[in-house]
């Protein structure tokens, strides 16, 4: 029976391994799917982020100057000569100076006893000051002006004028632009006169 006894040892020395075979197959086919762990971001203890603070849709937008008038120079539309009658005395050539109040650029005269060092950026005495304000906010910077002065109307000038009460005329145009004048001799109040010579003789220039 030597064949009877090869197979059982075969038999004996294969057992084992499919065993090991068929319980490798029964982990694969039945363990348990591990469920999935949440993500941190979901479990997280911690406070959710705040958010960061945006300006308010509300909020009163500050006028800015407009392309077209960043570019504009007041001093293409006041010569030298209209200065000085307006201000009754030689004046220097015109100096390009900010214009805070305008939103625009100044051209500033300066007579024979404006205080040096001269600053285009300041009103001096004895001196004009001519700004023109073209472009899409040119009617607010004029409304603006007037909301904050003592404003005095006055016909005759543009679409709309007003004098501030104190240093200056404004005007606006039917087209929109904004003229501001300030004439202001040494040692004197300025003059309202002076100003709407000023303005009258500027007006077809705009």
């Amino acid at each position: 029976m030597p064949a009877a006894r090869s197979v059982r040892a075969v038999a004996a020395l294969l057992g084992p391994a499919a065993l090991l075979v068929s319980a490798c197959g029964a982990s694969t086919s039945t363990a348990p799917s591990t469920p999935s762990t949440p993500s941190t971001a979901a479990t997280s203890s911690s406070p959710a982020a705040t958010p960061t603070p945006t300006a308010s849709a509300s909020a009163t937008p500050t006028p800015t100057a407009s392309v077209s008038t960043a570019g504009f120079n007041s001093c293409s539309v006041v010569t030298q000569a209209q200065a000085a009658a307006a201000l009754g005395t030689s004046v220097t050539a015109g100096v390009p100076g900010t214009a805070t109040v305008e939103g625009g650029k100044a051209c500033v005269f300066y007579g024979p006893a404006s205080p040096a060092p001269h600053d285009p950026n300041v009103a001096q005495p004895d001196s004009v000051r001519v700004v023109v304000v073209k472009g899409s906010d040119a009617t607010t910077w004029f409304h603006d002006y007037r909301s904050k002065v003592a404003a005095v109307s006055e016909a005759g000038l543009g679409s709309q004028a007003y004098w501030d009460g104190d240093a200056s005329l404004s005007v606006l145009t039917s087209d929109g632009s904004y003229l501001r004048v300030a004439v202001a001799p040494a040692g004197a109040a300025p003059s309202l006169a002076a100003e709407k010579q000023l303005a009258t003789a500027i007006l077809p220039a705009l």
